[in-house]
């Protein structure tokens, strides 16, 4: 081989190489979980063998826009984004439930706005991510409440966007979930939160989703992602009294998302982690949150954000993925 063909073919290998790595691109939110540890520490792209290529997004609508057009391979996201994109036909599977979210996504309302009940909040400008899991939650409030959306002047705005509203004094109250949420508490009251409002019917959870076609072509990739993930979720489980706002485990997490490290133990507390028996079980995989995302679609289409449900959503979601 002359030293030309040599470098040639260096040089192929090489690209053959750096598009390898660049495969496996994956969205993800800024909620509070332990497999964002996971991914802080590298440990996904250990299991799987591959430097990943992560990017970050506002909330779950945009991971579904990436994955519908193949720019993510792999997405973390919410119940009601999820269920609007299958609503949509958007080719996707939910491996993995992260979090049942209970009290890390919360109405909260400004010191100051005069709001001290539910019925307050007509004619007050309240704000969250539209077609998120806040939003949904927000919205099984209001109907729980009696009142109706019309009723109160919802904004869509994002996270980031809500802290920056918040300071200038534009909106009188927000549901989000954190960074956001860990700002505006600090100057308001919270009014509900998720967990209240799934007592009320509606429950919220968060999941790891994959675009089906990626699934099928690499199994084993997606359940090494599912098999980190519950390892991460197995250890917060059996050592939560040490995950302390200064211990290296909140630190880590606090610096991939943006969250103020003293708030990150609480808001791990207002969530459920699933493990891995619960995962397999009728109440999610195996059969409960197909049940879940359908009732969130039918919500969503009584309140016009969707145009059509589906009669079945057991397409997407799989339990085969798990750890055997």
């Amino acid at each position: 081989m002359s030293l030309r063909t040599l470098l040639v073919a260096l040089s192929l290998a090489g690209l053959s190489l750096g598009a390898q790595a660049a495969d496996l691109t994956i969205g993800y939110i800024t909620g509070i979980d332990p497999t964002k540890l996971a991914q802080a520490e590298g440990s996904y792209d250990k299991a799987i063998g591959q430097k990943i290529d992560w990017r970050r997004f506002d909330s779950g609508p945009s991971v579904v826009a990436a994955l519908a057009s193949g720019d993510l391979q792999i997405g973390n996201l919410g119940s009601s984004p999820l269920a609007a994109a299958a609503s949509r036909n958007v080719p996707l599977v939910t491996f993995i439930v992260t979090a049942r979210i209970k009290g890390s996504e919360a109405l909260v309302v400004r010191d100051g706005s005069g709001i001290k009940e539910p019925r307050d909040l007509i004619g007050k400008t309240i704000a969250t991510p539209f077609v998120s899991t806040s939003h949904y939650s927000l919205l099984g409030a209001l109907k729980h409440w009696g009142l109706t959306p019309q009723q109160v002047k919802v904004v869509n705005l994002s996270p980031a966007q809500i802290t920056a509203a918040w300071k200038r004094g534009d909106i009188d109250g927000a549901f989000t979930w954190s960074p956001a949420l860990g700002e505006i508490r600090k100057t308001g009251t919270i009014l509900t939160d998720a967990g209240q409002v799934s007592e009320w019917g509606a429950p919220t959870f968060e999941v790891w989703v994959a675009r089906k076609d990626f699934a099928e072509k690499h199994p084993e990739i997606v359940a090494e992602f599912a098999k980190v993930s519950l390892d991460a979720i197995a250890d917060y489980n059996a050592h939560q009294a040490a995950w302390t706002a200064d211990s290296q485990q909140v630190q880590k997490i606090a610096k991939l998302t943006g969250a103020n490290a003293a708030d990150i133990p609480q808001l791990l507390q207002g969530a459920h982690f699933p493990s891995t028996a619960e995962q397999k079980s009728p109440q999610l995989l195996g059969g409960g949150t197909a049940k879940d995302i359908a009732r969130t679609a039918l919500f969503l289409k009584e309140q016009g954000k969707i145009e059509s449900v589906l009669p079945d959503y057991s397409g997407y979601v799989s339990d085969k993925y798990l750890p055997q």
